[in-house]
């Protein structure tokens, strides 16, 4: 299924937003999700489905000061 991840086109065969982080390489990452704008937190991602041409934002925490 075609997916936009941070704006950019992507093919990807999970359904589950957890399973799509694992394929897009983010597996054990500590990262934010939200799917269409809206936040989805690290708990519910397993019961989070995607479906076809759905907007998937992934922001890793930056360090510094």
């Amino acid at each position: 299924m075609k997916i936009n991840v941070n704006g950019e086109r992507h093919d990807v065969s999970a359904t589950a937003l957890d399973a799509i982080l694992d394929e897009l390489g983010y597996g054990g990452a500590k990262v934010a999700t939200a799917v269409n704008e809206t936040f989805v937190p690290a708990p519910l991602r397993a019961q989070t489905t995607l479906t076809e041409g759905d907007r998937l934002e992934i922001v890793a925490p930056r360090q510094g000061g």
